[in-house]
């Protein structure tokens, strides 16, 4: 049974520290331990709390992320009305700013018949219940409802939001890129609000040409619009720098934080591929490692995440590494501290070492 809810995910946000990641796909499509992808988080929380109609704006290198979500099945998404949609430029729109897709895409948002529509961003993994969040919009009388953690604030993050809320959560400030030591209430950038406000206050942006979202329209409105804060207290992985991305798919090797992530009473969905189960060969080790299915394993592997379908060559030494999809490493080379992209070769003996504040990339597709 679905909610009076819409959900509106944005596949492009936050990929300005993430150009080796995102150059060749959104950083929703970004591969997440192992076997996901960062928009699985979002896709996956919307259908577990009931959400139905979800839409993905996409600006550009949409062609990887069209292909992972397909019509939506993997997400219980796949309906014969709603569902899921993506949202891409037509001629003439570029869609540069928030405020210009939501603008040029009214057509779509008239149609929808949910009365609220819950919009986020798509680097982050968590597991999230929006029913709890959408509850507390409606109890309160809000008029907009924005998700915060009181938390420290990111050190890669850029333009980060900290809001200020009174004793009854009402929010009262709101302020972009202040300068604050320790706990403060940081903004998520998800929220929840009515769809015909949201077209209204688009429509006032761009008649006075002021395009930047979380200035614009939310900054300049608190005070005018009944804006309440939504706390999250759970475990969140924000993507903001390859650092990020590095440190964060490290946590997983802590169980706590995998049980939390992948509750199995709200499980994370993701494009199902056929695979074998992974081999390992007589003179392969592994230790505290994931390991997805299909790969072939004869060398050394420690402290790594491994995607589907890598072959680790015998005598090779791979530790501290994140290594993505039909990857292949040979015989005698050694990785620490290395991130490596899809279909990536690395040659016989090759030896490639970062650190780990400074992980190496090794690109898409390369041969080293």
């Amino acid at each position: 049974m679905g909610i009076n809810l819409a959900g509106l995910i944005f596949a492009n946000v936050g990929e300005a520290n993430l150009p080796e990641l995102t150059s060749k796909r959104t950083i929703a499509s970004v591969p997440f331990g192992g076997k996901y992808r960062l928009v699985d988080f979002p896709l996956s929380n919307m259908s577990n709390s009931g959400i139905n109609n979800v839409a993905l704006i996409a600006r550009s290198n949409f062609h990887s992320l069209m292909d992972h979500v397909g019509s939506g099945n993997a997400w219980d998404l796949s309906k014969r009305r709603s569902g899921l949609t993506i949202l891409s430029p037509y001629k003439g729109h570029s869609f540069r700013h928030r405020i210009e897709a939501i603008y040029h895409l009214h057509g779509y948002f008239a149609h929808m018949k949910e009365e609220y529509i819950l919009l986020t961003n798509s680097n982050f993994a968590a597991n999230i219940d929006y029913t709890k969040m959408f509850e507390k919009h409606l109890s309160t009388g809000a008029d907009l409802t924005l998700m915060y953690m009181e938390t420290e604030l990111p050190k890669n993050a850029v333009s980060p939001l900290v809001i200020t809320t009174d004793d009854e959560g009402r929010i009262t400030e709101l302020l972009i890129n202040p300068k604050t030591q320790g706990k403060c209430k940081y903004s998520t950038c998800s929220m929840i609000i009515k769809k015909d406000l949201l077209l209204e206050l688009v429509q006032e942006c761009m008649s006075a040409n002021n395009l930047d979202f979380r200035k614009n329209l939310l900054q300049d409105n608190v005070g005018k619009l009944n804006m309440y804060g939504y706390e999250f207290k759970g475990h969140m992985a924000t993507i903001h720098s390859v650092e990020d991305y590095y440190e964060e798919n490290m946590k997983l090797m802590n169980k706590e934080i995998r049980d939390e992530l992948f509750d199995l009473s709200r499980p994370i969905y993701t494009k199902v591929r056929d695979d074998a189960p992974s081999r390992y060969g007589l003179t392969s080790k592994v230790k505290n490692s994931l390991v997805a299915q299909g790969c072939l394993i004869e060398g050394e592997v420690e402290n790594c995440i491994i995607s589907k379908g890598v072959h680790i060559g015998k005598g090779a030494v791979v530790r501290n590494c994140i290594i993505m999809q039909d990857t292949k490493i040979a015989e005698g080379a050694t990785l620490d501290y290395v991130i490596v992209d899809k279909d990536v070769v690395v040659t016989e003996g090759q030896s490639l070492s970062g650190a780990k504040t400074y992980p190496i990339y090794i690109a898409k597709q390369s041969t080293v």
